[in-house]
């Protein structure tokens, strides 16, 4: 058994595609009509057969309650891992990433946290050498 998709609620499917493409770097697998929605995932670019993320729409109460509940509290719905966070940080923070929280160490790892501008909360975290 192993992760292959990995869903989030996104407000706005166009938007969060060219978020999650345009700005963070990630490639677009598939992008398939489906009803009134899409069926959108991405892939990281040096792992294209790795797990997918999912932009799902939020068009039902209970996942725009759910989605809103996370981003009021700022929970993050989920964590990319990187290399090298502070790289990550200030490229990101280039292109316009509103960070809510900067490059920080928290045990075993680094991490920030920034604001999808879809309605969600994102975790990056960069394991630290335990040596």
């Amino acid at each position: 058994m192993r992760i292959k998709l990995n869903s989030i609620f996104v407000d706005d499917q166009d938007k969060a595609k060219a978020f999650y493409a345009d700005v963070l770097g990630f490639q677009v697998r598939h992008d398939i009509p489906a009803g009134g929605f899409r069926w959108i995932t991405l892939v990281a670019p040096d792992d294209p057969d790795g797990a997918e993320l999912v932009l799902e729409p939020v068009s039902e109460d209970f996942a725009r309650d759910f989605q809103s509940a996370l981003f009021e509290r700022g929970i993050p719905i989920t964590a990319f891992e990187v290399d090298d966070l502070r790289a990550e940080h200030a490229r990101l923070r280039d292109r316009g990433v509103v960070f809510s929280m900067e490059p920080t160490s928290q045990g075993p790892v680094a991490l920030a946290v920034f604001a999808d501008t879809c309605g969600n909360h994102i975790q990056l975290i960069q394991p630290l050498d335990a040596s």
